[in-house]
């Protein structure tokens, strides 16, 4: 008997794989990982990551070739992450000290038998 999976349930999981891969990737980079799949209000984002005095918001996409997952990532939802970074910094510590960080968007590509992708400061915030 072979187990099938939905085609929601394994974008979910592949999502999840590739969130895995890429915050990995960055750990092994010298990135500390604070937060994964941050939920608020506004939107989600896949990882919360500090790099000396830089607090990062990383978007992963996980599709069968890197240039596809680069074009998955649209105006709509790097609104929706910049309000969400937003949300975080009012709502946790980085508040009192929200002045002294530098905050950055990144992006994380992920694609099979690719290594991950790894875009600095993919877009600026509003």
């Amino acid at each position: 008997m072979r187990f099938r999976l939905n085609q929601r349930k394994r974008a979910y999981l592949k999502g999840r794989w590739g969130e895995k891969i890429a915050a990995l990737y960055l750990r092994l980079k010298g990135y500390n990982i604070i937060e994964t799949r941050f939920k608020t209000p506004m939107g989600e984002i896949d990882l919360l990551a500090r790099k000396g005095r830089a607090l990062i918001a990383v978007e992963v996409k996980s599709r069968s070739s890197l240039e596809q997952a680069a074009f998955a990532v649209t105006p709509f939802q790097m609104r929706r992450i910049e309000r969400a970074l937003l949300y975080y910094l009012s709502r946790y510590h980085f508040h009192r000290h929200a002045f002294s960080l530098d905050l950055r968007f990144d992006v994380v590509l992920i694609a099979p038998m690719k290594w991950p992708h790894h875009i600095k400061g993919a877009w600026y915030g509003t």
